[in-house]
């Protein structure tokens, strides 16, 4: 029905982000909500799923990502969340370079991806990705002097809306506080390299 949406930036939350377009917010769920600042003017592509209790629309850079939740999201096991999570990871290219090398241990370090499901993903998607499929996810982000806690715990809150668990997330946090980074888009990208080792 939609195929993207462009407007502001109006509230960013650990799962989702309100993008208003003239006097409608439309509350969009994506992967990680905080590459977006707020304020800012938008183009988000989206895709509607709508169930018999509930209609959402996810959120996505640009149609290469989202062309990449819908091969996701065909595969048995992968729902929408699962599919959010894993596009989350600034590795695009690293997953569809999993999918054809048949790499089931970098598929299962995402979070409700098993073995029997990442096996799935490959045998479902591993003709139907392309070498040019990779997106850019994230863009680099300016460094900033100083970072301060409640940046910290937005970017730890977006991990866990990702559906990493609180004892990975402990396992991380050390980590990560001491990192000098000036966003919780920042975090999110520190948090799933930690993630992912």
């Amino acid at each position: 029905m939609f195929e993207f949406l462009t407007g502001t930036v109006t509230a960013i939350y650990p799962d989702y982000l309100v993008l208003a377009v003239g006097p409608i917010g439309f509350r969009l769920l994506l992967g990680n909500p905080y590459q977006y600042h707020e304020g800012a003017t938008a183009t988000i592509y989206v895709e509607q799923i709508i169930r018999e209790t509930e209609q959402v629309l996810y959120g996505f850079r640009d149609q290469a990502e989202k062309a990449l939740f819908d091969q996701l999201t065909s595969v048995s096991g992968i729902g929408p969340k699962s599919a959010l999570a894993i596009l989350a990871t600034d590795d695009h290219q690293g997953l569809l370079t999993a999918i054809r090398t048949e790499d089931v241990r970098f598929l299962t370090k995402f979070p409700g991806v098993g073995k029997k499901t990442a096996q799935q993903i490959i045998l479902d998607l591993k003709d139907k990705v392309g070498q040019g499929q990779a997106a850019t996810l994230f863009t680099p982000e300016t460094v900033g002097p100083a970072s301060d806690n409640p940046i910290l715990a937005d970017g730890l809150a977006a991990l866990a809306a990702l559906g990493y668990s609180q004892r990975e997330l402990d396992k991380i946090e050390p980590k990560l506080a001491v990192l000098d980074l000036s966003s919780a888009d920042a975090y999110v990208r520190a948090g799933l390299k930690q993630l992912s080792h």
